[in-house]
């Protein structure tokens, strides 16, 4: 591989959004622009989608004013995917036509935003462009506010749910505890096999408002100790609010939601919903009590009027990396953030192999975990604290969030 490898790179968005995506694509962006050896900057449309389609935006079109207002615009404004490509040992068709694209575009450095199944797209891409010998620099850049990305300490855009579910539980506590007459509220929390967004609702406990339950995909779950639970915390004080992930499940695998199989998405997992409601309907049958279910759905993952300053940061320093990295000559990696040893918080990046990080799952430790089952202790608030701290000074017009407006010129 050549030391200083000239050509065009493309910038793609993949899985959920986050709060934190568009900081990473400034980052990646802004780095791409200023490098003499990238000739151009692409974004693809939609993810990988965009490559196979042939549609990519121009990114030196877009005026450096704009591009500004990223790291405070949530979601993902190239548009993002969920799209599985096959083995490439056992199929090339699709990967002939990526090849095409690159070829006819002149890209040298490609650039995936996204959690694991978007590593398992990066590693895919990686391998062939070495099997077909296009010389091609491939990177992950980790994305995901479930968490679970193996490899990396934590992932850019977990911090600002987390502070947003921290933040939405202890209001909604305050809220079902003005009554005399005691209520209990279900919250429903994404997260499908890794409970990191539902353990953030503990963080709450520090303000004296957190769940006074809390039910994770790591301990498998009970019905009858649920209701047990409950009517433990509602003879000591009336009311109860109760937080748990959407992928609980029970001891023999089967997931507690009953909107289980109604969907999948394009990777084959479940798609959830419904299960606070469920539950709630479960406990007033038992428990002769009211009750409501709150389920937090979109809301956790599009909240930047809530994004942690640290959040945001390391989500632009993840992707300038990544860019700076492949300019270095690296390949075949995912960025990972690593935290240093000591008492003040400080991450620093590290490449990980993309065989490592894809399709691979990192779990809320056990030991995080209260005894019982159904709580968080010390060592999550440790862990999680600092990536939620700091604010932003976010722009505004009239009083509303001031969000990018990109004019996507296709090439």
């Amino acid at each position: 591989m050549s030391d200083n490898l000239k050509g065009a790179c493309i910038i793609g968005q993949s899985g959920g959004p986050s709060s934190v995506l568009n900081a990473t694509a400034y980052g990646m962006i802004t780095t791409a622009l200023a490098a003499p050896d990238i000739t151009n900057v692409y974004g693809a449309a939609h993810g990988i989608k965009g490559v196979i389609d042939g549609i990519l935006y121009d990114m030196a079109s877009e005026s450096m004013e704009e591009l500004r207002y990223l790291p405070y615009t949530p979601s993902s404004e190239l548009g993002t995917c969920r799209y599985k490509l096959p083995d490439p040992d056992e199929s090339s068709e699709v990967y002939d036509r990526i090849l095409e694209v690159f070829q006819k575009n002149d890209v040298r450095y490609f650039f995936y935003n996204g959690g694991n199944d978007s590593m398992d797209t990066c590693e895919k891409i990686s391998r062939y462009m070495d099997m077909v010998g296009w010389e091609c620099r491939v990177i992950g850049v980790p994305k995901t506010i479930d968490n679970d990305l193996y490899g990396t300490d934590h992932c850019p855009g977990y911090g600002s749910a987390a502070k947003y579910i921290a933040t939405a539980t202890a209001e909604v506590w305050k809220d079902a505890c003005v009554y005399d007459t005691g209520t209990v509220v279900v919250l429903e929390i994404m997260g499908r096999h890794a409970g990191w967004l539902t353990a953030a609702s503990s963080l709450a406990t520090l303000t004296g408002c957190g769940p006074d339950l809390l039910y994770v995909p790591e301990v498998d779950f009970n019905l009858d100790q649920f209701l047990n639970d409950i009517a433990k915390v509602r003879a000591a004080r009336g009311s109860a609010v109760v937080a748990v992930s959407e992928g609980i499940h029970y001891a023999d695998g089967t997931f507690v939601s009953e909107a289980v199989a109604s969907a999948t998405d394009g990777f084959g997992h479940a798609q959830f919903g419904g299960l606070s409601a469920r539950l709630a309907s479960l406990v007033k049958e038992q428990l002769g009590i009211k009750v409501r279910g709150i389920e937090f759905n979109l809301l956790q993952r599009c909240a930047s009027h809530c994004a942690s300053k640290t959040d945001v940061e390391e989500g632009i320093m993840v992707g300038k990396d990544a860019v700076l990295r492949a300019l270095a000559g690296e390949t075949g990696i995912m960025v990972g953030l690593e935290r240093e040893p000591g008492p003040e918080y400080h991450c620093i990046t590290v490449p990980v192999p993309l065989s490592t990080s894809a399709n691979a799952e990192k779990l809320v430790p056990l030991d995080w975990i209260n005894r019982s089952g159904n709580g968080m202790n010390e060592k999550f608030y440790y862990y999680a604290l600092p990536l939620i701290a700091g604010e932003l000074d976010r722009p505004t017009e009239d009083g509303l969030p001031r969000f990018a407006r990109l004019v996507k010129d296709r090439i």
